[in-house]
């Protein structure tokens, strides 16, 4: 297998877009591109306020979802409950559409991944997430406002951790976990897929409960 290209001194946020550094995720995207070349198949950029309090982390970018759209959690199932629970929360403004043909903006909160290109059967290799983990160090880094992170899943939980230079083992596991990670508090829940909820081991109750958390600890 091919070695993934040194990922040092990035200091940008965002990857560019035709960002080389992992070759199983670049070929990938290539391979999208060439059957579905309307597509935005490219890393996925974070979507949300500049000035956020509230950082959410998932995972990667879905085939069919953000890699599709080209934003986060957009055309995929998750997106549909996450968007409908940052608009109850006053997270989001406008209206969601699952093509991203919508005026949704969001407030007080950012969306980002910790992987940002969209990886074979969902499921970025270790080696992927480590060299991506700079791109997450750069984005928390670059929100001067930020209190709050929730993550969407362990791995989710596990890269923040690492992207803050702490132990993966350092943060408390499962739904509802509540920790101290440098000057963050971290917030962790299942993460928002068709097969948590569908399979009720994520209810919109459950979800909605770890951002109305987000919000009482920045406004209280």
């Amino acid at each position: 297998m091919p070695r993934l290209e040194a990922a040092t001194a990035v200091v940008a946020p965002e990857p560019p877009r035709d960002c080389p550094i992992c070759p199983r995720l670049v070929a990938y995207r290539r391979a999208n591109a060439e059957a579905h070349p309307d597509w935005f198949n490219g890393p996925a950029p974070s979507f949300g306020d500049d000035g956020a309090r509230v950082l959410i982390a998932g995972l990667a970018p879905g085939r069919t979802g953000a890699n599709r759209t080209g934003r986060p959690f957009t055309g995929d199932h998750a997106g549909i409950l996450l968007y409908a629970t940052l608009l109850k929360l006053g997270f989001a403004k406008g209206r969601y559409d699952p093509d991203g043909a919508d005026d949704l903006r969001l407030v007080d909160c950012m969306i980002t991944n910790a992987v940002r290109c969209a990886p074979p059967g969902n499921k970025p290799e270790t080696i992927e997430e480590a060299s991506c983990r700079p791109f997450l160090e750069a984005r928390i880094a670059a929100l001067p406002r930020l209190k709050v992170i929730v993550t969407l899943g362990d791995v989710s939980r596990r890269n923040v951790l690492r992207a803050l230079g702490l132990k993966a083992s350092a943060g408390i596991a499962g739904h509802g976990s509540e920790f101290q990670a440098g000057p963050y508090t971290v917030l962790n829940s299942y993460h928002c897929s068709r097969l948590n909820t569908n399979t009720g081991r994520l209810t919109p109750e459950m979800f909605e409960a770890v951002f109305a958390r987000a919000r009482a600890l920045i406004d209280g």
